[in-house]
């Protein structure tokens, strides 16, 4: 019965992939909330198109006001939930190939939401139609919960749980192979401060989207001309980061190259914004940029924050700036950090304060998340890993903050593997179709080892 499950996967595979290609040419990136779309008009798009094809492959699928929508396999009352997302972060800069075009090539099919997380989320929707086709009996019931605000607040999943019982145990498809079962905390914090009297007059500043990416080209108009061009120059040439200045006739456009990436994964990437503090502090900018230069410049630990903290579960605390702007006379900026597992968040913040003199501070927080690892959940996934894959699994933790987190026994199960590059929040994101193709027969092993003994 089993082999019958694999059979139909690889029959699915032409329509899976069609299917994949839908979902990735609606741009569901949040927007102004309109009745019926309380995250804008593509999300809502996103939510029909993915109950459209749901009800297409023989579910039922119910819609929860346009804040997601679930599917549920079998009857049963105990549930094990698979939890994805339909809403995607915005393009950002350095694609070279279309962000929703779906561009198929090599075998990779590029999009933003391929990998995170249009293509594992269908992948598990499949799984779900493979167990049901091959006619696996059920002791317990899937549900497959599709959010729509993952990317931002997560208010989809206070609104499903206000609505409907969220179950105990699943996993979110949404990270990596072989598994994760510890999530750092999170505090993010929002910054306003007002613009400095003296020093450099910065005349536009405002660069970034969203607080977990980390931005790769931050642009800057400053008063000046060829003098203060040539100190930018100068800079670049001392340390041999990417800048240019352009003269205009409004004064000096300066433009850092950064390396963009998630915010939880900083490591080989280089914040644009980071970049252009250092650069405006060198050329005499003072106040909250100086501030700002000095806290946090191109740290991503933040060690001059007073933050930097490492525990053996989770690893090291990870900082960054995702947004900076100057809008009417006011300096706004975001700090997201992803702390360990052991870390006192409102230490921490306590900590980023007293070292951000001048910065008026708002700050929300997640708490950490952690599954035994000798727990049954854990054991039956990677036994579901090691079978399709024939590689070792060991579980791992995250600086990254899944939907796993909202199930009192949850964990984040895939679907990138472990000799791949994690391209989520990255131009020119892609996924495999092999991959996804053996993604979808992992999940269907989980699912019958979960639900079926």
């Amino acid at each position: 019965m089993e082999q019958r499950v694999y059979e139909l996967i690889d029959s699915y595979r032409e329509d899976y992939v069609e299917t994949l290609r839908r979902w990735v040419r609606i741009p569901s990136v949040k927007g102004e909330a309109e009745e019926g779309a309380p995250f804008g008009r593509e999300v809502r798009k996103m939510l029909d198109q993915a109950m459209a094809d749901a009800r297409r492959l023989g579910f039922e699928a119910r819609d929860f006001d346009g804040y997601a929508c679930d599917v549920t396999l079998g009857g049963e009352e105990e549930k094990i939930a698979v939890l994805g997302h339909l809403d995607v972060v915005p393009v950002g800069d350095g694609w070279t190939k279309p962000p929703f075009d779906a561009l198929i090539e090599n075998g990779r099919i590029y999009g933003r939401g391929t990998n995170d997380d249009k293509g594992p989320a269908l992948a598990s929707l499949y799984a779900m139609k493979a167990v049901r086709e091959a006619g696996i009996p059920l002791k317990k019931s899937v549900r497959l919960i599709l959010g729509c605000d993952e990317e931002s607040g997560w208010e989809d999943m206070a609104y499903y749980g206000a609505h409907e019982r969220i179950p105990d145990v699943g996993f979110s498809p949404d990270a990596s192979f072989p598994l994760i079962n510890t999530e750092k905390g999170m505090l993010e914090l929002e910054l306003r401060a007002p613009e400095a009297k003296g020093g450099l007059k910065i005349l536009e500043f405002a660069t970034g989207d969203r607080i977990n990416v980390i931005p790769g080209e931050c642009k800057t108009l400053v008063e000046g001309g060829e003098e203060t061009a040539a100190k930018v120059k100068a800079y670049a040439e001392k340390t041999g980061l990417p800048y240019t200045a352009e003269v205009t006739d409004r004064g000096v456009l300066i433009t850092a190259t950064g390396i963009s990436g998630h915010s939880a994964y900083p490591e080989g990437k280089r914040n644009a914004i980071g970049m252009a503090l250092l650069l405006l502090r060198e050329l005499g900018a003072e106040g909250p940029v100086a501030t700002l230069a000095e806290a946090v410049g191109l740290e991503s630990d933040g060690q001059s924050l007073g933050c930097a903290c490492r525990d053996e579960v989770s690893e090291g605390l990870t900082c960054n700036m995702g947004i900076l702007r100057l809008e009417n006379g006011a300096w706004y900026g975001t700090l997201d950090m992803r702390v360990p597992v052991t870390a006192d968040l409102e230490q921490l913040r306590e900590a980023a304060i007293a070292h951000l003199p001048g910065f008026e501070v708002e700050y929300s927080t997640k708490a950490p998340h952690h599954v035994p690892a000798d727990s049954e959940l854990v054991r039956n996934l990677l036994a579901a890993y090691e079978e399709e894959t024939g590689l070792e699994g060991k579980p791992q933790s995250t600086g990254g903050g899944t939907y796993a987190k909202v199930l009192k026994q949850g964990v984040a199960f895939g679907a990138q593997f472990p000799d791949e590059e994690d391209l989520a929040h990255q131009a020119d994101e892609y996924e495999r179709i092999d991959r996804l193709m053996l993604a979808m027969k992992i999940y269907a092993n989980a699912l019958i080892r979960l639900a079926a003994e």
